[in-house]
């Protein structure tokens, strides 16, 4: 069928048809899901493998990592001691040190098991076979929340469309999970639904539901599904709204679960896609030539101790549902309430029980898209920092394993590097400063034969930082030479020189974007420190421009710091400031930086030349072309933000349909009169036209007014404007015929 010409059934349709079809919800099939106690746990009901031939520590792995990891880590610091030991080491200088450490720990480890992915990467594992058969039946679920109808609707028909092409279409259900909160969004889902339904046919297994309430978010989202009908499926492949997976990819997902009885959750490799602005564009390059050395290396040393990153993933259903339940942490948000980042605690307790988590990270067929700009990104950051500082909350949970514990460990340290960056760069500039204008204490109250010189050796600190900045940057190098190394990823971007230049200019601007972000981090985490809740808002999905007084008042304070810098550094050492110049010019240039790289235009303009290439841009995936088309011509219909009053007023089997699945209520009680819903129903009942009530009802009125089906009722008899006019202009015309 033509879906793309003809997005939508014909208007005359009638409403029988569709009253015939599946309901919007299947059959509840309850399954239990009890909140867990962290620190009350029976380790001695732990599950005992039922193919413990597949639980294979790898130690090698391990080894190379964290002895690795270890060993730089003391290399380091004992070079960072005789870099400070000239002349004695002063209270500033341990400090400097021990700020060296924490940080130099956290890339000497990344380092290790990039070059454990790299090895690897050079003998890469073949992908599984697509299988024949399936034995079990497995739900497909995309968590929604106040996102363009028309995106979120064409990506699932392309995956359903993808996996029924491989012939075992029906050993999957597909839902979309609603926790939107816009009026009028949540009618447009439901027009795109029925549009939907009618599009795939009436026997397409698609269900709809959406929450009232978004409690807890997304994990009380797909905790809510499970409870109501994951008793119906053995595994459940959860998606993000932004998400695309090939029909091979979630069959093979699929099969491999069902062939290891022990997996609890098997998670794949999503690469970046679709992406324009310059921003995400060096997003979607880093990921897609560094991300796979990155994803081989923590695959093989995590083992079947793995991660979740929360989609793109398959889960099995009844292990989920049985110890995966999320209680509220004691206290009020930030740190209390409930857990953000819920999908590092869920695959840590699965693991608990006994079950295997792990990654394919060679499967492929898995994407997804990123923010299109800084800004875009910090307020994303600022949710995830909160929700990974949570994890310190829960990382002495009783049972878990250690490598989970690990995984909190790197969440946590992910966003804690920020401020500790920050100190450690501090920490040297008091110390040049010290050595520069203070006079120095030569000879201390202890007794000594020499006096104690505030001094480094620059020598040695030279070829300490040139070590740093070699093991930063060596994971990019690795995945370069990869790229380079598999023919049709080099090819596909370009060739090995437009690799190569790519790659030098992704390190360049991520320079200079560091400090800003480094800023923007240690920001978040004092204002979480402090007990500021980021809440949840809808993360803006499409590349487009920010508004340049957006991005100065967002930047404004960090080129001002910048600048300080700059001035403060030339007072104190010319030196001082070569040494921070990377540092200074991100920061003086973090308004022209983040515009620059918000925009769309510039973004083409690098992709016309070949910069930053990658092999899903030459050689477009074909799901990803599908669901490109498919989102712009439901787009182009017009329906993702009509007003809901308006839509379900001028369609009558809207309307029905609508109020068929709204969820039975129980009788109001006496007495508990809503205000919302008062304000409503008077708005309503003075209104003497459909624009009067669109025009006097606020949000949380037009919520309500479209969740009561009395409501409904006195909408829809509200007549047009426009009606009412052709009736006095019919009635004025009888009058003068007369």
């Amino acid at each position: 069928m033509d879906t793309l010409t003809e997005p939508h059934a014909p208007p005359a349709a009638s409403i029988a048809p569709l009253q015939s079809e599946l309901p919007p919800t299947p059959v509840e099939t309850r399954l239990p899901m009890p909140a867990q106690n962290f620190f009350k746990y029976d380790t001695g009901k732990i599950r005992s493998p039922a193919a413990p031939w597949l639980w294979r520590t790898p130690w090698l792995a391990r080894l190379a990592t964290y002895g690795g990891g270890l060993a730089l880590t003391v290399y380091g610091g004992w070079q960072m001691y005789r870099v400070i030991d000239v002349g004695g080491v002063t209270t500033l200088k341990w400090a400097l040190l021990a700020l060296f450490l924490l940080n130099f720990s956290w890339i000497a480890l990344s380092f290790c098991s990039a070059v454990v992915g790299f090895v690897l990467l050079l003998n890469k594992p073949p992908t599984p076979a697509l299988p024949t058969t399936l034995g079990q039946k497995t739900a497909v679920v995309m968590p929604i929340y106040n996102e363009a109808p028309s995106r979120v609707f064409a990506a699932l028909q392309t995956i359903f469309e993808d996996v029924q092409a491989t012939g075992l279409g029906d050993n999957f259900d597909w839902f979309f999970l609603s926790d939107t909160t816009n009026p009028d969004i949540w009618i447009a889902e439901e027009r795109a639904f029925i549009a939907l339904r009618r599009r795939l046919g009436p026997q397409a297994r698609v269900f709809y539901r959406r929450r009232e309430k978004n409690t807890s978010r997304k994990a009380g989202n797909i905790e809510d599904f499970v409870s109501r009908w994951g008793g119906a499926y053995a595994h459940m492949v959860v998606l993000d709204a932004d998400s695309l997976m090939t029909g091979p990819t979630i069959v093979k997902l699929a099969a491999a679960m069902e062939s290891d009885p022990d997996s609890g959750i098997i998670q794949t490799l999503p690469l970046i896609i679709n992406r324009n602005t310059l921003f995400a564009r060096v997003q979607q390059f880093a990921a897609r030539i560094y991300g796979p050395v990155i994803a081989m290396g923590l695959s093989a040393w995590m083992g079947r101790d793995g991660n979740y990153w929360g989609h793109n993933a398959i889960i099995r259903t009844e292990a989920f549902a049985r110890h995966c339940g999320l209680p509220d942490l004691p206290g009020k948000p930030p740190f209390g309430g409930h857990i953000l980042s819920h999908d590092f605690v869920e695959a840590a307790l699965i693991r608990r029980a006994g079950y295997g988590v792990y990654m394919i990270p060679t499967l492929g067929g898995s994407y997804e898209e990123s923010p299109p700009s800084l800004i875009d990104v910090s307020i994303r950051d600022r949710r995830w920092c909160q929700g990974n500082l949570q994890h310190s909350r829960v990382l002495f949970a009783r049972g878990l394993h250690w490598a989970s514990r690990q995984h909190f460990l790197t969440g946590i340290f992910g966003y804690l590097t920020s401020p500790l960056w920050l100190m450690q760069l501090l920490v040297g500039i008091i110390i040049v400063i010290q050595a520069s204008y203070l006079k120095p204490e030569y000879f201390t109250g202890d007794f000594a034969l020499f006096p104690t010189f505030p001094r480094f050796d620059a020598e040695r600190s030279l070829q300490l930082f040139a070590l740093t900045m070699g093991i930063l940057l060596a994971p990019k190098f690795f995945g370069l030479l990869v790229a380079i190394y598999e023919t049709d990823t080099r090819r596909s971007s370009g060739g090995a020189i437009m690799l190569l230049i790519s790659t030098l200019f992704e390190i360049v601007l991520s320079a200079l974007l560091a400090p800003i972000m480094m800023l923007i981090q240690t920001g978040h985490v004092v204002h979480i420190v402090f007990g500021f809740d980021t809440g949840w808002d809808p993360q803006r999905r499409d590349d487009g421009s920010v508004p340049l007084v957006d991005i100065i008042r967002r930047h404004r304070w960090h080129m001002a710091l910048g600048m300080l810098t700059l001035f403060a550094g030339l007072l104190i050492s010319p030196s001082l400031v070569a040494w921070m110049s990377p540092t200074i010019a991100g920061l003086i240039l973090a308004i022209p930086i983040s515009w620059l790289t918000s925009q769309r235009w510039l973004g083409l303009a690098f992709r016309r030349a070949g910069v930053l290439t990658t092999p899903e841009e030459t050689a477009t995936p074909p799901i990803a072309k599908r669901g490109k088309a498919l989102s712009k011509a439901l787009a182009r219909v017009g329906e993702d933000e009509v007003n809901g009053l308006l839509a379900l007023h001028g369609d009558p089997e809207l309307r029905m349909l609508h109020e068929e699945w709204l969820p039975a209520r129980k009788p109001r009680q006496r007495g508990a009169i809503s205000t919302d819903r008062a304000m409503a129903e008077a708005k309503i009942a003075d209104a003497e036209t459909i624009e009067d009530a669109v025009k006097w009802l606020n949000r949380g009125e037009r919520l309500v007014a479209l969740s009561d089906r009395a409501l409904i009722g006195m909408i829809a008899r509200l007549p047009r404007k426009s009606d009412i006019t052709a009736e006095a202009r019919a009635a004025g015309d009888a009058q003068a015929a007369e």
